[in-house]
């Protein structure tokens, strides 16, 4: 039998970082928590918690987090449909989502806004590239994600989303400065693009779909999809941004195409574990509603 005290502890531990934080959200002493963890890894023979700042789960540290998310739900959901069951009201479920960053700061808030107004679960939503959100699913990190793969991840439904498009922009003063005779292959060498992380393969992609180039040249590494509008504004470099985010800046002037009309169009997916969907089925409504609004 699984020892849940213990398997509660090492959940509270990820979620809060910390085990003096896990403690507190448990209402026990720290001593307490590090002895049920102690334990339960001499049990298991193998170690759950990576210990610094913040704690953070092993490989199989999170298999048993997520086991435990999992039991969470069912009995939230036991609970309403058989309330005598439980002598108090079950705490909050967490929903651990993956979704890209562009997503994040354009639509899908206005997803999460609209299924928290009617559910009292709580996210904890992790940002990745939307090529490697699937992998958060794989490895039973999350269970939901916003990605761009269309063949499903084991034990997910999908659901398509659209298309989320991009504009390749500068300012005006940095297409006057680094492209005097046009935005070409060879110019591009040696403009300095925007680049959100090692991840991030959207400028190469535009460049070599556009106009043949191989090499981008040099890049500023900036995660943040506001940085990169803002850094684009400043003249820093020139970028992929989704145009939700820069279409007033285009409108005015403040941002201007390198190559006007090549867009660059990323398809998205909901995946979502078939427990969750099935526990909460209005989270995955609210995601395809709002995607409907804001994508292709």
């Amino acid at each position: 039998m699984i020892d849940y005290s213990a398997a509660l502890a090492v959940a509270a531990i990820v979620r809060t970082g910390s085990f003096e934080k896990a403690a507190r959200a448990l209402a026990v002493t720290p001593s307490a928590i590090s002895q049920r963890v102690r334990l339960l890894e001499e049990r298991l023979g193998a170690v759950l918690i990576e210990r610094g700042t913040p704690c953070t789960a092993t490989d199989k540290g999170v298999w048993l987090c997520r086991h435990v998310e999992l039991v969470g739900m069912l009995e939230s959901d036991l609970f309403e449909r058989l309330p005598g069951l439980g002598d108090q009201e079950a705490g909050p479920v967490t929903l651990d989502i993956a979704v890209n960053s562009d997503s994040l700061s354009t639509w899908f808030l206005t997803a999460a806004a609209r299924f928290t107004t009617t559910s009292r679960a709580l996210f904890n939503i992790a940002v990745d590239d939307q090529d490697h959100t699937a992998d958060w699913l794989r490895r039973g990190q999350v269970v939901a994600a916003v990605t761009s793969l269309e063949k499903p991840v084991a034990g997910c439904k999908v659901s398509p989303l659209g298309r989320l498009r991009y504009h390749a922009a500068a300012s005006p003063q940095f297409i006057a400065r680094h492209f005097p005779a046009g935005v070409t292959a060879e110019a591009l060498t040696q403009a300095p693009a925007l680049t959100f992380n090692q991840k991030d393969a959207l400028q190469s992609d535009w460049a070599r779909r556009t106009l043949g180039a191989t090499d981008t040249g040099p890049t500023h590494w900036l995660p943040s999809s506001h940085g990169f509008v803002e850094a684009a504004l400043l003249g820093m470099g020139w970028g992929l941004n989704p145009i939700n985010l820069i279409a007033d800046h285009l409108a005015t002037g403040r941002l201007v195409e390198l190559v006007p009309g090549a867009t660059l169009d990323v398809t998205l997916y909901w995946q979502v574990s078939r427990l969750v969907s099935g526990q909460f089925p209005d989270l995955s409504r609210a995601v395809i509603e709002a995607a409907k609004t804001a994508l292709l």
